[in-house]
């Protein structure tokens, strides 16, 4: 676990306030969604598959930041589509910078070089560069080639730069763990980004390719022995210790999908990005109008081989912070992953 020391202590006294207020249930981080275009048609996500009138619209940067202020989430994740597309995607992530959010702008960095020129370094901010392989396998999963040699060469720019860069990969029934040992190996000790996320590939219902999505016992075994060896602690993982045991099969969480709400051209989406069941104006009216104990893998057929870190991250994160023994663990992993 490699969260800079500053981050995780925002996290934490936010959690702690939490807390004291007696919330049962509050945002952790948001997903923004600002539009759902995307130069890319990936088989495994569904984004691009709206009508071509929703693919053309931009969420205003007001829109945008208020949805995130009115939450109060401390950490925002910018997805889509792919947010370098938005013509005010740098003033959506100045005025959240400015109000000391921890902004990751996800993105597939092929328009990374061409627009790095528009954002300014800053510990509350991060790219976040979507990495699912080495070259062939990664250009397979995007269905095109030179997408990886293009991402490389803009995490390698943006380093340069004095970005923080992080990396996000997700992994199919089609990977093995020697294919994520191999790809975590460049990452960390090649390319040396700051911090890496893994998931499972999530059974994302608009997703064209329904075939190669991980079942439960198979997420389990794969990460299993691909952090055998001490990889877990070697690689610079952006997770709690306790979600890479729940993907290893050591540890079960129900879903804490309140947690990271996602926010999009048409509101709060309930319950999560994966599934799309409604949506509601406000974060309060997802939070009071979502039946959540209607949703997880033992309640929701949809849910039954979810595993993805949108639902169980946060419970890691919250069993953590209400454990000595845990966060004490925490603690040490992220010393260790930092050296």
């Amino acid at each position: 676990m490699a969260m800079p020391l500053r981050q995780t202590i925002k996290v934490a006294t936010y959690l702690f306030e939490q807390k004291l207020r007696k919330r049962e249930k509050f945002p952790l981080i948001v997903e923004l969604e600002p539009l759902f275009a995307c130069n890319l048609k990936c088989e495994g996500c569904g984004k691009i598959q709206h009508p071509a009138g929703v693919l053309k619209q931009r969420m205003p940067v007001a829109q945008a930041v208020g949805a995130v202020l009115e939450s109060g989430a401390p950490m925002v994740s910018i997805a889509g589509g792919e947010p370098l597309m938005h013509p005010q995607i740098d003033e959506i992530v100045r005025q959240l910078v400015a109000k000391r959010k921890y902004v990751f702008l996800c993105t597939n960095a092929m328009l990374l070089r061409k627009k790095i020129e528009k954002f300014t370094p800053s510990p509350y901010f991060a790219f976040a560069v979507h990495i699912d392989g080495l070259r062939e396998r990664h250009d397979e999963s995007v269905a095109k080639e030179g997408v990886f040699d293009e991402a490389v060469e803009a995490i390698k720019e943006a380093k340069r730069r004095g970005f923080r860069v992080t990396t996000n990969s997700t992994f199919f029934n089609t990977d093995t763990p020697q294919t994520i040992i191999e790809v975590m190996n460049f990452l960390n000790d090649e390319l040396k980004v700051d911090e890496m996320m893994i998931s499972p590939a999530y059974a994302y219902e608009k997703a064209p390719d329904q075939d190669h999505f991980l079942g439960v016992e198979q997420t389990r075994e794969l990460f299993k022995k691909a952090f055998s060896g001490g990889n877990r602690l070697r690689w610079r993982l952006n997770h709690s210790p306790l979600f890479l045991d729940f993907l290893e099969g050591k540890v079960d969480f129900p879903c804490t999908a309140w947690a990271i709400p996602n926010y999009s051209l048409f509101g709060w989406q309930k319950p999560c990005y994966l599934m799309s069941d409604g949506y509601v104006p406000t974060y309060r009216e997802l939070i009071e109008k979502t039946d959540w104990d209607a949703y997880g893998r033992d309640k929701d057929p949809r849910c039954a081989n979810c595993m993805a870190h949108c639902g169980y991250e946060p419970t890691a994160v919250l069993a953590t912070m209400g454990s000595l023994k845990q966060s004490l663990r925490a603690a040490r992993e992220t010393v260790a992953g930092s050296r």
